[in-house]
């Protein structure tokens, strides 16, 4: 039986190959636009700019071909260099390793406070002097860096102020 260009249909009817039948629609494969580890994910997205620290070199010398094929004495060079800056001695407050022979604030305590829970309190409705906790001591496991900023100082009595201290 022989066919006509008018009989055959669908998938008997010959088709032109297309310019991207080479690459299969393959699900497993990754679509690389959409991969998040690939740098090119959108050729149209601006990557930004970071500009450097400093000003590029253009002002130094070597940035003609003449000085480039003249080279830099050594002269030139050892004026570029930058020197070290020693750190001063100093007297100043906290510039000793260890704190040894620095002040000590008086607001700070020694002693560290433990964890802070809610009083349970008989009488929940009668209302109070404000939120009131309770010291149960430090936990077993390691402290919050929230707890372990929480020092016991002195109290101060009513005659004292804060700048008269004990």
């Amino acid at each position: 039986m022989s066919s006509t260009p008018e009989d055959e249909m669908g998938d008997e009817v010959y088709q032109p190959p297309r310019a991207d039948d080479d690459q299969d629609d393959n699900p497993v494969d990754v679509d690389l636009d959409n991969a998040l580890d690939e740098p090119q994910q959108d050729e149209t997205l601006d990557q930004g700019y970071s500009p450097p620290e400093r000003p590029f070199a253009a002002s130094r010398y070597g940035t003609t071909a003449r000085e480039q094929h003249d080279r830099e004495s050594l002269d030139q060079r050892l004026n570029e260099e930058l020197p070290e800056v020693a750190e001063p001695e100093g007297d100043g407050i906290g510039d000793q390793p260890g704190m040894a022979g620095e002040p000590v604030d008086d607001e700070v305590g020694d002693a560290r406070a433990g964890r802070l829970v809610k009083v349970d309190e008989r009488y929940p409705l009668r209302g109070g002097d404000g939120p009131s906790a309770q010291d149960m001591g430090i936990d077993g496991g390691a402290a919050s860096a929230e707890e372990a900023a929480v020092h016991v100082i002195a109290e101060l009595g009513p005659e004292q102020s804060p700048e008269e201290g004990d």
